[in-house]
């Protein structure tokens, strides 16, 4: 029966296998371990994230701050790193003079330990000397006591009082000292953090959004080093990476410079300085820096570059109002005194000596190159000595405030202005002759002195101002004799007369300044440029440019107006020349000059009117209508066959003071040259021939009858 049951199980068909689950599709969902991340990324960005990070980074680089400054004072770290900076720049007296100090704290410091080890024998001797002194004197306090008020207790009275004392400072004591113990954690953290968030501890990519700029970030040796090996040098990179220092030794001390830090850095050998000069603008952005927020000087070392390098931004922010508005009781002397013109890049104050200096101040249209020539002018109308012939070319007002204060006052682009201004500066010419013989005459060995300027009006300073000479310069006009009033050539006017001021005048007190824009050579030429003392630029369009404004050695050695920006650095002027203060070796400055208004103008000379005994400015050179020159000139020269041209204008102004008085060498030029009796130079003066005025009277009727 069994083989049947197996049978039967046998031939019974097996139930059918359960199917496995099939594996689960994948989700559009992203795995838990992206969400993760996500999630992880997300809070660690989170404003909150970042706000406790940066608190807590705060504490830590201010107890790192603090730890530092601890351990410098109270060990010789401080001096020790002092040394190297020092060796490395190569000054090695100042390497002496830090490891003296060194060896002063060492010193100190080992005699302050040798006291800590006797203050315990000192201090339990003190404190028994003040307790028998001090138990001893209240006992006599309490004795007089006693015996005053005739009370035998009193005589510890005063010891009971100090025990009281005592007992209610201890009381006090015991009352705070658990506060204190438990706030003092809190206040000490507080300190931490306040050190830690002044000094920006916390990274990057946790300071709020208006810290986090790159170009806040303070400027280090490693940044600087690292500046100067991506410059695209091989021979400086591989210079650098083959130093055991990582170039380290080749920098000089950071120091502060105004609202930017100044370094020097000694190039390796093979490359030169003007390498460095040509990758400025690359420089500055591997500084984190704009190209106009880094300059480049040449120091008086061989192979060493200076570089100033400003803070982001600072050089966008103004620099305040002129002295000259501020102080309204200021004062100037030409002969010693500086005009508080402006400030230089470290942001000290730039003082401008205009004495005996001839000077050329150009630049593009608009950029501030009158108002920084009119504000040493302004300055210098604060000393009542000092005589002003002024022409603006330009003629729109720009220096009008100088109405009653300037002998002459020419205004106006036309070329009848440009003659005007020609025959001004040829009275210049004439003045200086005059001054030159008198100075002769006078047998003075030292030139013309202070006093002399003071107190003989023949030796006054006369300061001649043309702004917008490249007018003079281009002008086509020309005179009865044919000679051009214009133009480079020997036959111009203009040139000639500037020149021989350029070259004798300023022994005599006779300088020129001159306002110009755009330099080239047909606007401004070699020999007129060449012949200032005082040449100044503000920013121009090429380098070409900048060496005829500056000349070639201050460009070649860093001077760089054509970097500035146009528009922005208004009123900086990049200045080369005498007068102004330099470090040794340096041949360039960069001044941002004082802005002075119109308005301002105004009450400057308004100041320096009422010092004055009063000018009447001649504001256009013509003969008086009704007066007849040609006959007042033949009545002062009376029977003399010449005389100088000086003493024809004292004769004129003796004859007819409210017509003639403020005449100068120029406006009596121009009207002889007009009616062809111009003066002419006798035994080196000029002077007015008679016969020459006889002819053109007699020239004029002539023509009157016809």
């Amino acid at each position: 029966m069994s083989q049947n049951v197996v049978e039967l199980f046998k031939d019974t068909p097996a139930p059918p296998a359960r199917a496995e689950p099939a594996e689960p599709r994948p989700q559009s969902d992203p795995p838990r371990a992206r969400r993760a991340v996500s999630r992880a990324r997300a809070l660690a960005t989170h404003d909150r994230t970042r706000f406790a990070i940066r608190q807590a980074m705060y504490v830590a680089g201010g107890a790192l701050h603090t730890a530092r400054r601890t351990w410098d004072a109270r060990s010789a770290a401080r001096y020790e790193r002092m040394i190297r900076a020092a060796e490395v720049a190569g000054r090695w007296d100042e390497a002496k003079e830090w490891e003296e100090r060194g060896r002063q704290f060492r010193a100190a410091r080992h005699q302050r330990r040798m006291d800590l080890l006797n203050a315990p024998v000192r201090i339990a001797k003190g404190a028994a000397w003040t307790a028998g002194l001090g138990t001893g004197s209240l006992l006599a306090l309490g004795i007089a006591m006693a015996i005053y008020n005739k009370e035998p207790a009193d005589v510890l009275a005063p010891i009971s009082a100090v025990i009281e004392l005592i007992h209610w400072v201890t009381v006090i004591v015991a009352v705070v000292w658990w506060p204190l113990v438990l706030t003092s954690p809190f206040a000490v953290l507080a300190y931490l953090w306040n050190a830690g968030r002044k000094h920006q501890a916390a990274p990057q990519w946790a300071l709020p959004v208006h810290h986090r700029g790159i170009d806040d970030e303070p400027i280090t040796p490693s940044i600087v080093v690292k500046a100067f090996r991506d410059l695209g040098l091989a021979q400086l990179r591989k210079a650098l990476l083959a130093m055991e220092d990582a170039g380290a030794s080749l920098l000089g001390p950071i120091r502060l410079a105004g609202c930017g830090v100044e370094v020097d850095v000694t190039l390796p050998s093979g490359v030169s300085t003007e390498e460095i000069l040509g990758r400025r603008r690359k420089l500055a952005e591997n500084l984190n820096r704009h190209e106009h927020e880094v300059f480049i000087t040449i120091p008086p070392q061989p192979r060493t570059v200076r570089l100033w390098i400003a803070d982001s931004g600072a050089l966008d922010e103004p620099i305040g109002p002129s002295p000259l508005v501020m102080e309204e009781d200021l004062t100037a002397d030409y002969y010693t005194g500086s005009a508080p013109w402006g400030q230089n890049l470290r942001g000290d104050a730039v003082g401008l000596s205009v004495f005996q200096r001839h000077i050329l101040l150009t630049g593009l249209s608009n950029q501030g190159k009158t108002a920084s020539l009119r504000a040493l002018a302004l300055w210098l109308a604060l000393d009542p000595f000092v005589e002003f012939r002024i022409a603006d070319l330009k003629g729109v007002g720009d220096w009008r405030p100088f109405d009653g204060l300037a002998q002459v006052l020419i205004q106006g682009p036309t070329d009848e202005h440009v003659m005007e201004a020609t025959h001004m500066v040829e009275g210049g010419v004439d003045e200086m002759q005059q001054r030159i013989a008198l100075l002769e005459q006078s047998g003075a060995t030292d030139g013309v002195t202070r006093d002399m300027a003071r107190t003989d009006p023949r030796f006054r300073p006369i300061v001649f101002i043309v702004d917008e000479a490249q007018v003079a310069y281009g002008c086509g006009a020309k005179g009865p004799d044919n000679r051009p009033y214009g133009g480079s050539k020997a036959t111009s006017r203009y040139f000639q007369a500037v020149k021989k001021i350029h070259d004798q005048g300023r022994a005599v007190n006779v300088t020129i300044w001159e306002g110009t824009q755009d330099p080239t050579d047909e606007n401004l030429p070699k020999r007129s440029r060449e012949g200032n003392h005082i040449r100044g630029s503000l920013v121009l369009g090429t380098e070409s440019q900048a060496k005829m404004a500056l000349g070639e050695a201050p460009v070649d050695a860093g001077a760089a107006p054509h970097k500035l920006r146009r528009g922005l650095d208004r009123g900086t002027l990049v200045v080369a020349g005498e007068g102004i203060k330099m470090d040794a070796g340096q041949s360039s400055v960069t001044v941002r000059t004082h802005f002075i208004s119109g308005k301002d103008a105004t009450l400057v000379t308004e100041r320096a009117k009422a010092r004055r005994n009063g000018v009447t400015t001649l504001s256009v050179v013509e003969a008086p209508e009704d007066v007849d020159v040609l006959t007042d000139v033949l009545a002062v020269l009376g029977t003399e066959p010449r005389m100088r041209t000086q003493e024809v204008l004292q004769g004129l102004a003796q004859r007819n003071p409210g017509q003639y008085k403020g005449w100068n060498f120029g406006d009596l030029t121009s009207v002889l040259e007009e009616a062809g009796a111009a003066p002419h130079k006798s035994e080196g003066v000029m002077v007015v021939a008679r016969k020459r005025v006889e002819d053109a009277i007699a020239a004029r009727e002539d023509a009157i009858a016809d």
